[in-house]
């Protein structure tokens, strides 16, 4: 009998190696296109963000900007036009490898958006292009159903770990995505090692950097601050559901009022440029790096995150392509540093809890978030943070800006009907009754 044992432990390693090895493989191919592809595009929107800020005037043609995206996706790109949740769907249910085309439509669509001011972000064109590449080594290397569902795990990894600059983040982010409260662990691996790879790769270029957020002042961990931090992180839970239903509120009245797919970004794009125009301001506009780095150190007006919330919600919403994740930091920040009114707790503390506790709340991903929390800020802060994001992903509710996402394990045992269901369908039955 021990014989038998050390044969077949030997025989399960030699298996263990030989799935090491042909993942290793795999995802150093996936971390070198997504990488680069990363930092080129990390690159052309520092690029936009500077012309855009320097020449005030290149807004008025936002509307045309929208023009050319609305039609790319009409007459070229209609089968990926999903975006995030064709990833999804693709991993529930494959049907077909996602075309390769979804990569440089979302790329040339998202510089666009920024270059002429909408405001959107760049996590959503990132996991689209890490998908879109990942995928293709379905068809190279006639991957099963199961390891095609890894590959697109380690695609959005790529792509998200090498945006920010979060490997162990971006990992975690891709595992916890695909379906809520569940994780696929025979991908654990596979997702570590294309963020590691795309990471490392996007940085040895040397085109881009990626921003730096510091949390000078941490509270001490009392009874009172952990019940603060709660309150917290329920705020950015509801911050995290309006900003869900906002996105899908101004998605459903654009497509239900015009009916011809490229007019929606050209609506949009002229009343935005208007909006702008009349604001005579930029500070809602693209990414908002500059006014996230300030809610760590300065008083904000108390509406920048509801206004974010409105902007990107209604820019998204009209057809123009990016993400939601760098918005979600402006209004997570912006959110926290405004809270010090009625939480005492330190501006940097507050607005870093909120940078990360509303994005978990809107992507129903609070265990990656913790993460980046402590990837960017430090471990010092990191009770507070996983404090912050899991309030927040249970206050957010069955809800979140992946409309695809699976139920696998509902927040709570009143909702234990939902599970198995996608948010949409979620929402379906809600409106029904």
């Amino acid at each position: 009998m021990d014989k038998f044992k050390k044969f077949f432990l030997s025989f399960e390693q030699s298996f263990s190696l030989l799935f090491l090895l042909k993942w290793t493989g795999i995802c150093l191919l996936i971390g070198v296109f997504t990488g680069s592809a990363s930092a080129v595009f990390l690159w052309c929107l520092e690029w936009a963000t500077t012309y855009r800020e320097a020449n005030f005037w290149i807004i008025s043609f936002l509307p045309i900007a929208g023009l050319v995206i609305g039609l790319s996706y009409h007459y070229y790109g209609e089968s990926v036009v999903k975006g995030n949740n064709l990833l999804l769907e693709e991993y529930h249910s494959p049907k077909k490898v996602i075309p390769f085309k979804m990569a440089p439509l979302v790329f040339i669509g998202t510089v666009l958006t920024h270059l002429f001011g909408g405001s959107a972000g760049r996590e959503g064109t990132a996991v689209q292009v890490g998908g879109a590449i990942a995928d293709q080594f379905t068809k190279i290397f006639k991957l099963s159903d199961s390891d095609r569902k890894i590959v697109l795990i380690a695609g959005i990894s790529a792509g998200f770990a090498s945006v920010f600059g979060t490997p162990l983040a971006g990992a975690i982010f891709a595992l916890e995505v695909m379906v809520i409260g569940r994780i696929k662990f025979d991908a654990i691996l596979p997702s570590f090692l294309a963020a590691v790879f795309a990471n490392y790769f996007c940085d040895v270029w040397e085109i881009s950097h990626h921003t730096h957020y510091t949390i000078s002042t941490i509270a001490d961990l009392t009874p009172a601050t952990i019940l603060w931090s709660l309150l917290a992180g329920i705020i950015f839970g509801l911050a995290s559901l309006l900003f869900s239903k906002s996105t899908h509120f101004w998605g459903n009245l654009f497509k239900k009022n015009i009916k011809y797919p490229p007019l929606r970004p050209v609506i949009g794009g002229i009343i935005l440029a208007v909006t702008w125009y009349f604001m005579d301001t930029t500070k809602y506009i693209g990414l908002g790096v500059p006014t996230i780095v300030d809610a760590f150190n300065i008083d904000l007006n108390s509406y920048d995150f509801f206004l974010k919330i409105l902007f990107t919600s209604f820019t998204l919403g009209a057809g123009f392509k990016g993400g939601e994740v760098t918005p979600l930091f402006f209004i997570g920040a912006t959110l926290g540093n405004v809270l010090i009114w009625f939480i005492p707790l330190p501006m940097p503390l507050l607005a870093g809890m909120g940078f990360v506790a509303v994005f978990a709340g809107a992507t129903n991903s609070p265990i990656a978030c913790t993460i980046m929390g402590i990837e960017l800020f430090g471990i010092e802060s990191g009770v507070f943070i996983a404090l912050a994001c899991t309030t927040a992903y249970l206050f957010s509710g069955h809800s979140g800006i992946y409309a695809s996402q699976i139920i696998g394990s509902p927040k709570h045992l009143f909702f234990n009907k939902e599970k198995g269901l996608t948010l949409t369908d979620v929402d379906k039955l809600r409106n029904k009754n």
